[in-house]
């Protein structure tokens, strides 16, 4: 097992300002604190785990498995997901830093036991700086394989000492913050009568799909893999299907687009033909540049930023490391609600889009734990 520095990235050609020691070092989205490569041959395990912050306490976010088209894309994600994670876990009120990794390639191709514990021996020798937990491409059974070389481990199932899928309380809280944002936009707090459309019924988008039902949305779905389509139409026939996503953002009449796949689904492509007027989702880094944020401002689209609302998975997580407790957790996760409207009212004050909003309230909360 070998450890790869960040300085051994290629950087972006001669002449340009991108690249990802661009983006670490020099750009505004940068600041990150550390950046591990790592590579065990004898499994094929290729992973970057990057630290964005320990202000607050070590950095916790989860492990995303995933065919990325290079490894430059997968580092950039890597940075971009554990910033957020940072601000997340600020917004939230947990004692932790922001963190995330990723493992490069196909999980459904080249997950195996042995990559698994790889990775997890990876982890430990961060020796605690690092918690890691599920994300897209890793599950529960996947956390119990890791924690095997790595005492580092949240996600784990209840049978391994941990508090299982974090999926649950993940959607609960998207839930509470589209209830916020509907108290914003329309004055009140019920998705009753609205329809949203939701671009991913994975882990996350068919339990949200639940909540929706039961508070009296019409729903209409997509996701590119159509057995998540057919479980949902399964037990709620009533919910009707977008082709794509293409086709989910322009339908008539939408109220609110839940984005619960991969990031960047806010884009310069997917907003000029975007009908919702409140978009809220489960998906990390939804806004696929700086500046996205006040173009939703501009057309009248209330954003409730990804990583305030999708906060109740690493609420569930963290509480794993204490002892965990579901009633505990889900009502904290039930204040996404408050933190929603205050970001809100916060953005209104100063003239700001919700994004810059949340951002400085994050950032003021990491800033006096520094002082401290």
């Amino acid at each position: 097992m070998g450890v790869t520095t960040v300085t051994d990235v290629r950087p972006a050609p001669a002449g340009t300002d991108g690249g990802v020691l661009h983006t670490l070092f020099r750009s505004e989205q940068g600041g990150h604190e550390q950046v591990v490569l790592c590579q065990d041959r004898a499994s094929g395990l290729k992973a970057v785990i990057a630290i964005h912050s320990t202000a607050l306490g070590p950095a916790l976010g989860g492990t995303r498995f995933h065919a990325y088209a290079s490894e430059e894309e997968a580092v950039l994600d890597a940075l971009n997901l554990a910033r957020g994670m940072s601000y997340k876990n600020a917004l939230a009120g947990l004692d932790h830093g922001g963190g995330k990794a990723v493992i490069i390639g196909d999980p459904d191709l080249v997950k195996t036991e042995e990559l698994l514990l790889a990775y997890g021996r990876f982890v430990s020798s961060l020796g605690g700086r690092y918690v890691t937990a599920c994300d897209v491409g890793t599950y529960v059974a996947d956390m119990d394989v890791v924690a095997r070389t790595n005492e580092w481990t949240t996600g784990r199932s209840p049978a391994n000492g941990g508090a299982g899928d974090s999926s649950v309380l993940t959607a609960y809280g998207v839930f509470q913050g589209m209830r916020a944002s509907a108290q914003h936009a329309w004055g009140d707090p019920t998705l009753r009568g609205r329809k949203v459309g939701i671009a991913g019924v994975g882990k996350v988008g068919h339990l949200l799909v639940e909540h929706l039902l039961q508070d009296g949305a019409e729903v209409v779905i997509t996701d590119v893999r159509s057995d998540c389509v057919d479980r949902v139409r399964t037990v709620h026939p009533q919910v009707t299907v977008a082709a794509d996503t293409e086709e989910l953002i322009r339908t008539e009449g939408l109220d609110v687009y839940a984005p619960c796949a991969l990031g960047g689904a806010l884009s310069d492509e997917s907003l000029p033909v975007l009908t919702a007027k409140v978009v809220c989702g489960a998906a990390n880094n939804q806004l696929a540049h700086p500046g996205v944020e006040k173009d939703l401002s501009d057309r009248g689209i209330l954003y409730a930023p990804d990583y305030v609302v999708n906060a109740g998975g690493v609420i569930q997580v963290a509480d794993e490391l204490h002892g965990f407790d579901f009633d505990r957790c889900k009502t904290k996760a039930a204040r996404i609600f408050d933190t929603t409207l205050a970001i809100f009212a916060r953005a209104k004050a100063d003239g700001i889009p919700p994004a810059a909003a949340a951002d400085r309230l994050a950032e003021q909360r990491m800033a006096e734990a520094r002082r401290a």
